[in-house]
């Protein structure tokens, strides 16, 4: 089953925030970065369950799962008809538990 891929505010708020950021020192690399995430993101809609469950979960709930890309951690959560990506941070921040 292809679900839709559909990003939170704060998650793409995040995303555009870092390549604004990589742009500044080199736009061929924020091109690289914003292409490489997109289209990992994007095969999340074929294959959600591709990367493991992720470890900051308090609960352990098996539809929240993470993978980290260019120090950054993606993490997102599976439902029935959809793959929504929740939070997108450098992993030098400090997770926080949700």
């Amino acid at each position: 089953m292809v679900r839709r891929v559909v990003w939170d505010t704060l998650a793409r708020n995040s995303f555009r925030s870092a390549h604004q950021y990589i742009k500044k020192d080199s736009p061929v690399q924020a091109e690289r970065f914003r292409v490489e995430i997109l289209d990992t993101i994007s095969k999340l809609a074929q294959s959600p369950e591709h990367y493991p469950p992720d470890k900051h979960k308090v609960d352990r709930d098996v539809r929240y799962r993470a993978f980290e890309k260019f120090n950054y951690r993606i993490s997102y959560f599976i439902s029935e008809s959809e793959v929504r990506i929740i939070r997108f941070r450098h992993v030098r921040q400090l997770p926080e538990s949700y």
